[in-house]
Protein backbone atom coordinates (compact mmCIF):
# COMPACT_ATOMS: atom_id res chain seq x y z
CA UNK A 1 0.00 0.00 0.00
CA UNK A 2 1.28 3.33 -0.62
CA UNK A 3 0.10 6.81 0.63
CA UNK A 4 1.32 10.66 -0.03
CA UNK A 5 2.73 13.26 2.11
CA UNK A 6 2.80 16.88 1.55
CA UNK A 7 6.08 18.43 1.31
CA UNK A 8 7.27 22.49 1.60
CA UNK A 9 10.55 23.07 1.27
CA UNK A 10 11.80 27.09 1.94
CA UNK A 11 14.57 28.87 0.18
CA UNK A 12 15.61 32.22 -0.53
CA UNK A 13 15.07 34.58 -3.32
CA UNK A 14 17.76 36.45 -6.09
CA UNK A 15 17.46 39.20 -2.77
CA UNK A 16 18.04 36.57 -0.39
CA UNK A 17 14.39 36.79 1.43
CA UNK A 18 12.41 33.86 2.91
CA UNK A 19 10.08 32.55 0.07
CA UNK A 20 8.26 28.74 -0.59
CA UNK A 21 10.73 27.21 -3.09
CA UNK A 22 8.09 24.29 -3.43
CA UNK A 23 4.89 22.89 -2.13
CA UNK A 24 4.58 19.08 -3.55
CA UNK A 25 2.79 15.61 -2.91
CA UNK A 26 5.36 12.40 -2.35
CA UNK A 27 4.02 9.59 -3.50
CA UNK A 28 5.67 6.41 -1.07
CA UNK A 29 7.30 3.69 -2.75
CA UNK A 30 7.38 0.09 -1.81
CA UNK A 31 10.62 -1.27 0.71
CA UNK A 32 13.49 -2.70 -0.39
CA UNK A 33 13.67 -4.83 2.06
CA UNK A 34 10.02 -5.73 3.01
CA UNK A 35 6.93 -5.31 1.04
CA UNK A 36 4.88 -4.83 4.02
CA UNK A 37 6.78 -1.07 4.27
CA UNK A 38 5.97 1.91 2.53
CA UNK A 39 9.04 4.64 2.43
CA UNK A 40 8.39 8.56 1.69
CA UNK A 41 11.62 10.19 0.96
CA UNK A 42 11.36 13.25 1.72
CA UNK A 43 14.89 15.23 2.38
CA UNK A 44 18.27 14.47 1.92
CA UNK A 45 22.08 16.59 3.12
CA UNK A 46 25.33 14.96 1.86
CA UNK A 47 27.64 16.44 4.12
CA UNK A 48 27.57 18.81 6.96
CA UNK A 49 26.72 21.44 7.68
CA UNK A 50 23.96 20.90 4.98
CA UNK A 51 23.41 23.17 1.94
CA UNK A 52 20.90 25.50 1.89
CA UNK A 53 20.72 26.56 -1.42
CA UNK A 54 20.75 24.64 -4.87
CA UNK A 55 18.70 21.87 -6.43
CA UNK A 56 16.13 19.81 -4.62
CA UNK A 57 18.50 16.65 -3.10
CA UNK A 58 15.78 14.39 -3.76
CA UNK A 59 15.04 14.62 -7.80
CA UNK A 60 18.30 12.18 -7.98
CA UNK A 61 18.38 8.45 -6.32
CA UNK A 62 17.75 8.42 -2.57
CA UNK A 63 20.37 6.40 -0.46
CA UNK A 64 19.07 3.88 2.01
CA UNK A 65 21.41 5.28 5.00
CA UNK A 66 23.42 8.52 5.02
CA UNK A 67 27.37 8.44 5.03
CA UNK A 68 29.71 11.34 5.26
CA UNK A 69 27.78 13.13 8.31
CA UNK A 70 25.30 12.83 6.31
CA UNK A 71 20.93 13.01 6.96
CA UNK A 72 18.15 11.62 5.40
CA UNK A 73 14.52 12.59 6.44
CA UNK A 74 11.36 10.00 5.63
CA UNK A 75 8.14 8.69 6.53
CA UNK A 76 7.58 5.08 6.78
CA UNK A 77 4.06 2.63 6.95
CA UNK A 78 4.57 -0.74 8.07
CA UNK A 79 1.20 -2.46 7.54
CA UNK A 80 -0.11 -4.50 10.11
CA UNK A 81 1.18 -7.79 11.06
CA UNK A 82 4.69 -6.16 9.28
CA UNK A 83 7.70 -8.67 11.34
CA UNK A 84 10.91 -7.13 12.98
CA UNK A 85 14.04 -7.16 10.61
CA UNK A 86 16.83 -6.99 12.83
CA UNK A 87 19.59 -4.54 11.75
CA UNK A 88 22.23 -1.74 13.14
CA UNK A 89 23.28 1.15 11.20
CA UNK A 90 25.69 3.66 12.03
CA UNK A 91 23.20 6.02 12.80
CA UNK A 92 21.60 8.28 15.06
CA UNK A 93 17.62 8.06 14.29
CA UNK A 94 14.98 10.77 15.74
CA UNK A 95 11.40 8.83 15.39
CA UNK A 96 7.96 10.47 15.69
CA UNK A 97 5.06 8.05 15.56
CA UNK A 98 2.21 9.62 13.79
CA UNK A 99 -0.77 7.10 13.43
CA UNK A 100 -0.86 3.61 14.82
CA UNK A 101 1.24 1.44 17.19
CA UNK A 102 4.76 1.00 16.19
CA UNK A 103 6.94 -2.05 18.39
CA UNK A 104 10.91 -1.88 18.65
CA UNK A 105 12.40 -4.92 19.61
CA UNK A 106 16.17 -5.03 20.68
CA UNK A 107 18.51 -7.83 20.26
CA UNK A 108 18.20 -8.50 24.21
CA UNK A 109 14.77 -9.87 23.06
CA UNK A 110 12.75 -7.05 24.96
CA UNK A 111 10.36 -4.45 22.89
CA UNK A 112 9.09 -1.62 23.56
CA UNK A 113 6.00 -0.45 21.73
CA UNK A 114 5.22 3.63 20.51
CA UNK A 115 1.64 5.50 20.04
CA UNK A 116 1.38 8.71 18.17
CA UNK A 117 3.15 11.64 19.19
CA UNK A 118 5.52 9.19 20.95
CA UNK A 119 9.25 9.87 20.47
CA UNK A 120 12.27 7.71 20.24
CA UNK A 121 16.28 8.25 19.58
CA UNK A 122 17.69 5.58 18.27
CA UNK A 123 21.19 5.02 19.10
CA UNK A 124 23.15 2.42 16.18
CA UNK A 125 21.51 -0.44 18.61
CA UNK A 126 20.49 -3.52 16.69
CA UNK A 127 16.50 -3.47 16.45
CA UNK A 128 13.65 -4.30 14.30
CA UNK A 129 10.33 -2.11 13.70
CA UNK A 130 7.14 -4.12 13.81
CA UNK A 131 3.22 -3.70 13.72
CA UNK A 132 1.50 -5.62 16.26
CA UNK A 133 -1.66 -3.63 15.57
CA UNK A 134 -4.33 -3.96 13.28
CA UNK A 135 -3.91 -0.82 11.55
CA UNK A 136 -1.54 0.64 8.96
CA UNK A 137 1.51 2.35 11.48
CA UNK A 138 2.92 5.87 9.58
CA UNK A 139 6.34 7.02 11.53
CA UNK A 140 8.38 10.13 10.65
CA UNK A 141 12.05 9.24 11.22
CA UNK A 142 15.82 11.30 10.32
CA UNK A 143 18.70 9.34 10.17
CA UNK A 144 21.96 10.90 10.51
CA UNK A 145 25.50 9.13 10.26
CA UNK A 146 27.03 8.54 13.07
CA UNK A 147 30.21 7.52 15.14
CA UNK A 148 30.24 5.08 17.98
CA UNK A 149 33.45 5.60 20.24
CA UNK A 150 33.29 3.02 23.24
Amino acid sequence: MTFTTRRIVTRHDAQGRSMIGSDSVIESQPGKMQSEISIANLWLHETLPPNLNGDDPTAKDFPVLPSNAGAVFRVLELQPGTQPHMHKTQTIDYIVVLQGELTMTLEDGKAVTMKPRDTMVQRATVHGWANRGDKPCRFATVVIDATTKR
